[in-house]
C-alpha cells in the first residue's frame, strides 16, 4: 500500500485530521505541505503551517516500518526546518503516526528527552477505538491499516456513516474511502469497489467514477458528431459510455457483442446503460439484449 502517497490525499482533502488526532479544535487558515530541504535532501511528510507568524507550526510523519534511526532523521528534519522558516511561525510541535507501538524504533538514545517532550506526540492507529465512535477523519486512518478480511464490512460503515452523518465533504471523505480500499484490493476496479461499499445504482451514476467515465465517452461521441450530424453523435456518445462502462468491469468485449451494442437505436441503448450497473457476468448482458431486442 502506498501509504505515504495516502496520507498525503488525506491530510491535503482534510486538514482538519492531524487536530482530530491531537484532540484540539480545528484552528482556521492553516495550510498542508509536503516539504522538501533541499540543502540536505530532507522532505517531511506533512508541514501545517500556521496563516500568521504567532501562531504554532506542526510537523507530521507517517511511520510503518520499524527505523532505528527515525528520530535522528526527524528532528534534523524539524531543526533545519526551524532555521531557515523561523520567521514564519511562534511555537512548534510534532506528530509521529505509527500503525501500532512494535513499528516504533527500539531505542530513543539520545533524542528520549525530545521524544517524551510535549512536543512530540506519537498516534498509534490500533488504539484508537473504534471505527463507529471514532471521528471519520481517524475512522479513515484506522481503515488503512485494518486486515483484508475486516475491510469490506468497515468500509461500508464508514460508507453508510458518511451519508448519515451531517460531515463537511462527503463526497471527498467517500472518494477516500474508495481510494483506501482500491489500494488494499488492487484486482478490483473502483466500480467493484464502489458495488462493495454499497452504492446503489443511482448512487454509482452520481459518482466521480461514472461521471469521468461518462463525460469522456460523451465527449468522444460529440467530436464525432460535428461532422456526421448532432443527433448521431449525442447517440453515439451514448453507445460510447455503455461500452466503455462495460470494458471497465468485465474486460475486452466480444467483437460480435460490441457491435450488437453499436446497432441498438437509441432507446434501448438508454435502457442499457440504466441496466447494466446491475450486471455481474457477460452472460447478463446476451441475456438482457435477447429479452430487449
Amino acid at each position: 500500500m502506498h501509504r505515504d502517497s495516502l496520507f498525503y490525499q488525506l491530510f491535503a482533502q482534510l486538514p482538519q485530521t492531524l487536530f482530530d488526532l491531537l484532540g484540539r479544535d480545528t484552528p482556521q487558515g492553516y495550510r498542508f505541505e509536503s516539504v522538501e530541504l533541499k540543502q540536505t535532501a530532507f522532505r517531511i511528510d506533512g508541514v501545517f503551517m500556521p496563516p500568521d507568524p504567532s501562531g504554532t507550526v506542526y510537523f507530521c510523519e507517517v511511520q510503518f516500518q520499524r527505523d532505528n534511526s527515525f528520530y535522528e532523521r526527524f528532528f534534523a528534519e524539524i531543526f533545519l526546518y526551524l532555521r531557515l522558516y523561523r520567521h514564519t511561525f511562534s511555537d512548534w510541535q510534532a506528530v509521529v503516526i505509527y500503525p501500532h507501538r512494535q513499528a516504533e524504533q527500539v531505542s530513543f538514545d539520545p533524542y528520549e528527552v525530545l521524544v517524551n517532550s510535549h512536543r512530540l506526540h506519537r498516534v498509534y492507529l490500533n488504539e484508537l477505538g473504534s471505527l463507529e465512535a471514532l471521528p471519520l477523519s481517524l475512522a479513515l486512518m484506522q481503515l488503512t491499516v485494518l486486515p483484508e478480511a475486516e475491510m469490506p464490512t468497515a468500509a461500508r460503515l464508514l460508507a453508510e456513516r458518511t451519508r448519515i452523518e451531517a460531515v463537511p465533504r462527503p463526497e471527498v471523505i467517500m472518494e477516500l474511502i474508495t481510494t483506501i480500499v482500491l489500494y488494499k484490493f488492487t484486482k478490483l476496479s473502483r466500480e467493484e469497489v464502489l458495488r462493495m461499499l454499497g452504492f446503489t445504482t443511482e448512487e454509482l451514476k452520481r459518482t466521480r467514477f461514472y461521471q469521468e467515465v461518462y463525460a469522456e465517452a460523451r465527449e468522444d461521441g460529440l467530436q464525432q458528431g460535428l461532422q456526421q450530424g448532432l443527433q448521431q453523435g449525442l447517440q453515439q456518445g451514448e453507445t460510447l459510455v455503455v461500452l466503455r462502462l462495460l470494458r471497465r468491469r468485465f474486460g475486452e468485449l466480444p467483437a460480435g457483442l460490441e457491435e450488437r451494442i453499436r446497432q441498438l437505436p437509441v432507446h434501448q441503448i438508454e435502457a442499457l446503460a440504466e441496466a447494466l450497473l446491475d450486471f455481474t457476468t457477460l452472460e447478463e448482458v446476451f441475456a438482457w439484449l435477447e429479452h430487449s431486442t
